[in-house]
């Protein structure tokens, strides 16, 4: 009663303390969950142009619907890449003022084959007719929604057809570029040089410093971007059978085989269940004890596990082979015959005509025309059958004439029936004709294979309950240990392999050889994630992966330790180049050799085009450089790509004048036709693109 009392004097005391507790509880749930932040309504924006995610979603779940066996990270990146090119799209073609209409979407509507190809969009002559499309959802308005829902994308389609057009346009080459290329190809230059290469003096000689490395990237900044990363060591703990559980398998396997002995309960006697060696019905014994159902069909000798193909393929009828380990499972097989001609191979000449079935566009004879060419051919064949594969390379229609006709082998009812019934109905060295519906054949029947039928029980070889959770066990007490402990020798004591690490971006879904692991990355690239973390995931068919979080890459410069490799040779030759600089002393080209060690080589004949320096390799600078100078006039030491140069021309030949650039036009028109394909990824590189993903997937 006393302390009820006293709670009473102070109960205004308590509620302020209990107000005050349930508050700060109130706003500590709010900064961590981001309460006084507003929820992000948008996966990220192109040039200041939002993608709201709810649009977002939508389009990735169409991806995934369309896509065969697309995972969801990859139809998130679809429709991301899809996202970025049509807003940077839309925003050229609304600088540019394009617009397209109706008739010009139509023109696009009708390129898909559903549309084009439709016979309820086709005139008499097979052609498609505007009037009747229109017509058609005229009267059926329930489909116009469907059409209406393609517009967009058709109208976008169109706009982009005019703007690769004005980008074709507007790439051209002139005549002065073309006389350029001309006499880069055609102007000669002699000269002497003195050479001393970057690799006479070792690396070892000059150092670069990581802040040398961070400054050539600052200024460079475009090219040593990167990306946010995070990178991830791991180990794998395979949960997969033990020696025990193969020998487990064998042992059930080889009872199988043997038949056992088994009480009934009725009879109260001991039954003896036939072995698979003298089971009567085989279809069902193999059904009612293998993993993988009975196979009734004849295989040829190559298609048999390449390790047993022998002692498979000439088992004697009624006689088993077994038990052997093969693809993850034991098993045994018995032989139930032979049959010959299982398989085939046979090579052909088609004469495809017009009208044809899969005839190409580019074919015009008639069928009577290619009738007579058939005859024609089997003549020559039969005569000379070891001309049949240059006479299938030179005249066949179809894509087998690359490998002079060869068709391969292929089974009893693979090919049209009419073909199928010639092969399969002649010996190995007939040759003849045969009419299908993609045109006339010449064939001749080149091998045949026999087959054997087996039955076959298999017992996969999966680990046991024991197995398994030994390795939970151990999955488990790497996880504790590695999160208290350095991860290597946490490893080394539980005798697994730390595998190298890898480097995953935000929306990665695999890592190293593990597919599909978004679950992984995302944890990685969770706030609540910090370097050193340990977490431990079960993968399907490769056990538990056991993962650590090593570093974190913020978006900006490249890591120094990635960008040296690329960076640190070029600043370590221009360092060699200032030291063989001071060695090249003298005022001639003989005094500087001597000076550096090196000798006095002569070019004859270089141009632009072709700089090559014997030894040295491509040379432009130095051979331009030769180009430039008078005659016989000594050059500063020039910095090549693979050591320091000094040059001293000796004669200049100039091409003669010529009136038609024609032929060079053709040339550098033929390498840049290329550049309206390169538009995308040019817009992309000067747009300020915010990539928020990883906040909703």
């Amino acid at each position: 009663m006393a302390v009820l009392a006293k709670i009473r004097q102070r109960s205004l005391l308590l509620i302020l303390v209990i107000g005050f507790c349930l508050l700060a509880f109130v706003i500590g749930d709010l900064v961590q969950g981001g309460g006084f932040n507003q929820t992000p309504t948008d996966v990220g924006s192109v040039n200041g142009n939002e993608i709201p995610f709810d649009e977002f979603r939508v389009k990735v779940d169409n991806i995934e619907k369309g896509g065969q066996g697309m995972t969801s990270a990859q139809a998130v990146n679809r429709a991301w890449e899809q996202e970025v090119t049509v807003s940077l799209l839309n925003t050229e073609f609304e600088k540019l003022g394009l617009r397209v209409g109706e008739d010009h979407i139509i023109e696009v509507l009708k390129q898909s084959q559903d549309i084009g190809q439709n016979p309820l969009f086709l005139n008499e002559a097979g052609v498609f007719d505007v009037a009747k499309f229109k017509e058609y959802f005229k009267a059926n308005p329930e489909q116009a929604a469907m059409i209406n829902a393609r517009r967009p994308d058709a109208a976008l389609n169109a706009k982009f057809q005019i703007y690769s057009s004005l980008l074709k346009a507007g790439v051209y080459t002139t005549n002065t570029e073309a006389k350029l290329k001309y006499e880069m190809e055609a102007n000669k230059v002699n000269f002497d040089f003195v050479a001393v290469a970057y690799s006479t003096i070792k690396d070892s000689e000059v150092k670069i410093s990581d802040s040398e490395i961070v400054d050539f990237m600052k200024k460079n900044e475009k090219r040593y971007k990167a990306d946010e990363t995070r990178e991830i060591e791991y180990v794998v703990i395979n949960d997969q059978a033990s020696k025990e559980d193969e020998e487990l398998v064998k042992k059930e396997v080889e009872q199988v085989l043997a038949g056992k002995v088994t009480y009934n309960k009725e009879t109260q006697k001991n039954d003896t269940l036939p072995g698979f060696r003298s089971a009567s019905n085989i279809a069902e014994f193999v059904n009612a004890n293998s993993d993988l159902p009975y196979d009734s069909s004849f295989v040829a000798k190559s298609s048999l596990p390449a390790e047993y193909a022998e002692q498979l393929y000439n088992l004697p009828q009624g006689e088993v082979f077994g038990p052997y380990l093969y693809n993850g499972y034991y098993a045994v097989s018995k032989s139930l015959g032979r049959q010959a001609g299982i398989n085939a191979k046979a090579s052909h000449i088609l004469l495809a005509y017009k009208g044809a079935m899969r005839a190409n566009p580019s074919v015009t004879r008639t069928k009577e025309e290619a009738q007579a060419k058939a005859n024609e051919l089997l003549a020559q064949v039969q005569a000379n059958p070891s001309s049949f594969m240059m006479l299938a390379m030179t005249n066949s229609d179809d894509s087998s004439k690359q490998q002079g006709g060869d068709l391969g082998y292929f089974s009893k009812g693979q090919m049209t029936p009419k073909f199928n019934d010639f092969v399969f109905g002649n010996p190995i060295g007939k040759i003849g004709l045969v009419e299908t519906e993609f045109g006339f054949h010449i064939i001749n029947v080149t091998d045949k294979q026999d087959g054997i039928r087996l039955a076959t029980i298999a017992r996969k070889i999966d680990a046991s309950e024991a197995t398994s959770n030994a390795v939970y066990n151990k999955a488990v007490n790497f996880e504790m240990e590695a999160a208290e402990k350095d991860f290597a020798a946490v490893a080394k004591a539980s005798g697994v392999t730390v595998n190298p690490s890898v480097k995953v971006q935000a929306m990665d879904e695999s890592f190293g050889p593990i597919q599909n692991q978004r679950q992984i990355v995302k944890w990685a690239f969770d706030k609540k994630t910090s370097v050193g973390d340990v977490k431990r995931y079960e993968v399907p068919n490769a056990g538990h992966v056991i993962v650590k979080l090593k570093k974190v890459n913020e978006e900006g410069l490249m890591a120094i330790d990635q960008a040296r490799l690329s960076i640190e040779p070029k600043l370590k030759n221009k360092k060699k180049a200032e030291l063989i600089k001071a060695k090249l002393k003298g005022s001639s080209l003989a005094d500087m050799a001597k000076a550096a060690g090196s000798t006095v080589q002569t070019v004859a004949d270089a141009t632009l085009e072709n700089a090559v320096l014997p030894g040295f390799g491509q040379e432009q600078k130095v051979v331009g450089t030769a180009f430039a100078l008078a005659p016989n006039k000594v050059s500063a030491p020039i910095e090549g790509l693979s050591g320091v140069f000094v040059v001293q021309p000796k004669s200049v030949a100039k091409a003669p004048a010529i009136t038609d650039y024609k032929e060079y036009v053709a040339k550098l028109s033929g390498q840049s036709a290329s550049a309206p394909g390169r538009v995308i990824g040019a817009l992309k590189a000067d747009a300020e693109i915010e990539d928020d993903r990883k906040l909703f997937y």
